[in-house]
């Protein structure tokens, strides 16, 4: 019997022939090694060697390898059948809770004109695109029917500053709401911060509202891309990223962990510099950063030729971008980038850090509700940015008229768990990826015109396949610091001072 070749570019299911000493498994080729998965989120490296004799029934108790595949949870006979089962039922709690993410959009309207602006933002004059009160009190209504015992309300827009009064009487409703339903409920504001002003910052760190921004790199690339009525916003942004941090600060919490949340849009302009942009984002004290692709949503599908780019480019920023970070920590900055940290999560930490684009099946409708300003809800935000640009297919209905029990099981969310469930995507299904991957049916349908998409073609696919190669690699020639750093990232830290707490009100 011959050992059979990985392909280079895919992943493969292969069961060792002897059924009753090895669980199912599925390979992938990388270099001179071979990755071995299994369906717990497991997984060993082996040498070409030692996986040619795995895969030839020649590997037994005795062999080094062999130990390696017991820790891994890959030899049936010695598994604690109750631990597998804990941690199984773990990884997959977010199928028992509901939605728990609910984006309220309180409205359209927006004071910059970013260049690839996802979310399609209204004129600042458009008031007729603000939520009404009516309108946000059903919709809170609606994201408490959820059983989720967490539930996180997240103000987007548009601009959410540019509606204040309707974000103050959520927030106050909610937390009104909360003292009978005792939840475990977090408010977050996504905001470019240029209509902050002191009082309304008062009011956010009383209620303890988590704030993130956006910020693209330094002045020359965040003011070209993100255009603002009233000249250069970055400056503004950064100051009042200042301003709250310093708050946090005050208040005795701990810097690392709470800070604004800032994130970049990668678009070409950044693309050739990724030094430039983390050394930037450390300059404003930042400790993080997420590194997130340019997205087909909204107004980015027309301004893609200008600032778009293709994923082999994008790949090769993020592993100079990601050496770049280690080196940072190297010279003391504490700092992480945060799509690697939600990888090691799931790789090395072995638990779900339910981020709900990287998931099976993903959180549309099952993890996330959008409300629009007009009331109508949408399977996830993605999901509402494709309304506006004219295609209604991923509506639920409307908080007025729709039973949440309706919207929750109609076929919208019926046929997003089906398209993101990975079990049935033949590519997804055989790929050594799979315990720890996940799929957006909005970017399937944006780009290939189907929930389902073709994977072995999908620039996701490319992408998260590229992000997990690079992360095996790095496993396989990372030193003893380089390893802390990948470990520490993979601990989670929960921000408490941003949770409700019921009995206080």
């Amino acid at each position: 019997m011959t050992a059979p070749t990985p392909a280079p570019n895919r992943g493969a299911a292969a069961v060792h022939r002897d059924s009753g000493r090895l669980v199912p498994f599925r390979y992938r080729e990388l270099g001179e090694h071979c990755l071995v998965t299994n369906d717990f989120g497991r997984y060993v490296l082996l040498t070409r060697n030692e996986f040619a004799r795995l895969a030839e029934g020649r590997m037994g108790p005795g062999d080094l390898a062999w130990s390696k595949l017991q820790a891994a949870w890959f030899v049936a006979g010695d598994l604690d059948r109750n631990q597998v089962l804990a941690q199984t039922a773990e990884r997959s709690r977010f199928l028992r809770s509901g939605p728990n993410l609910h984006i309220l959009v309180v409205t359209l309207r927006c004071n910059h004109t970013c260049q690839y602006c996802h979310a399609s933002r209204a004129p600042m004059h458009h008031t007729d695109t603000d939520m009404s009160i009516e309108t946000a009190e059903r919709s809170v209504d609606f994201a408490f029917q959820s059983p989720s015992p967490a539930l996180t309300l997240e103000f987007q827009g548009g601009e959410p500053l540019a509606n204040w009064p309707v974000v103050e009487h959520i927030i106050e409703y909610a937390l009104q709401k909360n003292a009978l339903a005792r939840k475990s409920l977090m408010f977050s504001l996504v905001s470019n911060l240029t209509l902050m002003d002191d009082e309304r910052l008062d009011y956010l760190i009383e209620r303890r509202v988590q704030i993130c921004t956006s910020l693209d790199g330094p002045p020359q690339i965040h003011d070209a891309v993100r255009k603002w009525s009233d000249g250069a916003s970055h400056d503004t942004t950064v100051h009042w990223m200042a301003r709250i941090n310093q708050r946090y600060r005050d208040l005795g919490l701990d810097p690392h962990l709470y800070r604004v949340e800032a994130l970049p849009t990668i678009t070409r302009l950044a693309l050739d510099a990724p030094e430039a942009l983390l050394d930037h984002y450390v300059s404003v004290g930042c400790h993080s950063i997420f590194l997130r692709h340019l997205d087909p949503f909204g107004w980015a599908a027309t301004t893609k030729a200008r600032l778009g780019y293709t994923m082999p480019e994008f790949l090769e920023f993020y592993a100079r971008a990601y050496h770049h970070v280690i080196a940072l920590n190297r010279r003391g900055v504490d700092f992480v980038e945060r799509t690697m940290a939600l990888l090691v999560a799931k790789v090395i930490g072995n638990f779900e850090p339910n981020f709900l684009d990287l998931r099976s099946p993903c959180g549309a409708g099952i993890g996330q509700i959008a409300y629009n300003s007009d009331g109508r809800l949408f399977t996830c935000d993605e999901g509402r940015m494709v309304d506006r640009a004219g295609d209604d297919c991923f509506c639920l209905g409307d908080v007025a008229t729709t039973a949440y029990r309706d919207a929750i099981a109609g076929p919208q969310v019926r046929a997003m768990v089906l398209a993101s469930a990975l079990d049935g995507q033949p590519h997804c299904a055989t790929c050594a990826y799979k315990p720890w991957c996940g799929v957006c049916p909005v970017h399937n349908y944006c780009e290939q015109g189907s929930l389902h998409g073709r994977m072995a073609d999908s620039s996701w696919c490319q992408k998260y396949m590229g992000l997990f190669d690079f992360l095996m690699q790095r496993l396989l020639v990372a030193d003893d610091f380089e390893r802390g750093v990948l470990q520490r990232w993979a601990t989670p830290r929960r921000q408490e001072h941003f949770v409700q707490e019921a009995a206080a009100l």
